[in-house]
């Protein structure tokens, strides 16, 4: 039986919304994402507790709005809204595996990568949806197994080109998309074009696929 398509949507930053079947799944409702990006999800998931990725007031607004929506994160997020919310939130980590609005999740990953040896490393998770989409939340990780569609984080703090070429090569998914670009100006998208390479075969193979926030995609 074929799997039916997912409706990827790219938002502000590092947030996406995937829409399968009539039921929404929304990673990464940060700081810098339109709060409109969260409405109407069914499903949350939030790699860790670094602002631009979670903002307790949108994941608040959606669970608010809808009681059977429910949120799939790491202990530093999941500590400040589990009494709020009781049975909703869900704490998880490495190794786990759930389904989320209809979508088969994998966990993978344990630590943000590294920012400066000054700076504490807080928890990080990836999520892999449908052994086919894979976020990496803030770190180069690499699932092991077979990926699709790769969620690349485009420019942060923590993280320089060549390590996201390397990354993309390493995972060898068959289509990679821009995340994680919130700090960037517009000068800087041309750029990182070139370097990356224009829409068809680019690193490793890969087809890159660059989304402007509110454009969607099927994978």
């Amino acid at each position: 039986m074929t799997e039916p398509a997912t409706l990827l949507t790219k938002q502000g930053h590092a947030c996406v919304r995937l829409y399968k079947e009539g039921r929404t799944l929304v990673i990464d409702p940060g700081g810098f994402t339109e709060p409109e990006a969260a409405h109407g999800a069914d499903a949350l998931l939030v790699t860790h507790e670094h602002p631009d990725h979670f903002d307790e007031g949108h994941l608040r607004a959606v669970l608010d709005t809808n009681p059977a929506a429910e949120l799939w994160t790491l202990r530093a997020v999941a500590d400040q809204l589990t009494a709020a919310y009781p049975g909703r939130v869900h704490t998880v980590g490495h190794g786990d595996r759930f389904e989320a609005a209809g979508f088969d999740v994998q966990v993978h990953g344990e630590l943000h990568a590294v920012i400066h040896p000054d700076i504490p490393r807080v928890t990080n998770v990836g999520y892999l949806i449908d052994d086919s989409l894979f976020h990496p939340g803030d770190n180069l990780t690499v699932p092991g197994v077979p990926v699709e569609t790769l969620l690349v984080p485009l420019q942060a703090p923590w993280n320089k080109f060549s390590e996201i070429v390397d990354y993309i090569r390493e995972v060898a998914p068959r289509t990679v998309h821009d995340v994680h670009d919130g700090l960037l100006s517009d000068n800087a998208f041309p750029i990182y074009g070139r370097m990356l390479g224009p829409a068809g075969p680019g690193i490793g193979g890969a087809e890159r696929r660059r989304l402007l926030p509110g454009e969607s995609t099927t994978v």
